[in-house]
Parts: C-alpha cells; structure tokens; sequence
C-alpha cells in the first residue's frame, strides 16, 4: 500500500504560480507518478507523469510549457510546477501512483490505483 497526500493548492490570479506536492508514504521502484485535475462537469484528465527510475515525463498540452513535473532525489515527493495559470486550470488536482513493469507511464484514471485526496486550485481572472 502506498499512502499520497497533496497539498500546494489555493487561489492565485491569472499569470500566477503555484506549486503542488504530492508525498508517497514509501518509495518503491518502476513507480509512475501522475498529476490528474477534474473541473466541475468535467472528466478526470491527466496532466503530468512521471517515472521515478527512467524519470521520463508526459505533458498534456493544455499544459506543456507551463506545468512542470519532477521528483526530489532520495524523497517520495513530486511536485507540480504551475506558473502562467489561467482560469481554465482551476480544478481539483489529484496525485496518482501505480507500479508498472515497464518505462511508459500509462494516462488513464483507470490505470492508477493509489489516489491522494486532493488538492483545489483556483485561478481568477
């Protein structure tokens, strides 16, 4: 079992920064790690992932460029990177954990079977 707690959210203006943490309770190995966010009336969608031994990434595009996605060397914690925010990333963004056997990280909500809580972030213009 594998324990995902996120924080890092709250409310920033348009052209703002903010950056999320997910923190694994364990480290294991051939790990992927995923950001997803959910707007109201929207479906799941995956932003970021990332493989924590071959540490190759995925960017959805609504995001690539903006968003960022890395881990801390010797730490279970990713972060999300976000600056240049726009109000259609306000959503909740959730932290996902599955261990795969090869080095593609899937982007499927469906895939991963560890979920952290949760996090808002909200982007006025």
């Amino acid at each position: 079992q594998v324990q995902l707690v996120e924080s890092g959210g709250g409310s920033v203006q348009t052209g703002g920064s903010l950056r999320l943490s997910c923190g694994a309770s364990r480290y294991t190995y051939n790990r992927c790690m995923a950001w997803f966010r959910q707007a109201p009336g929207k479906e799941r969608e995956v932003i970021a992932t990332i493989h924590n031994d071959a540490r190759t990434t995925y960017y959805a595009d609504s995001v690539k460029g903006r968003f960022t996605i890395s881990q801390e060397n010797g730490k279970n914690t990713v972060y999300l990177q976000m600056n240049s925010l726009k109000p259609e990333d306000t959503a909740m963004y959730y932290c996902a954990a599955v261990i795969i056997g090869g080095w593609s990280c899937p982007r499927r909500t469906y895939d991963y079977n560890y979920w952290g809580q949760g996090t808002q972030v909200t982007v006025s213009s």
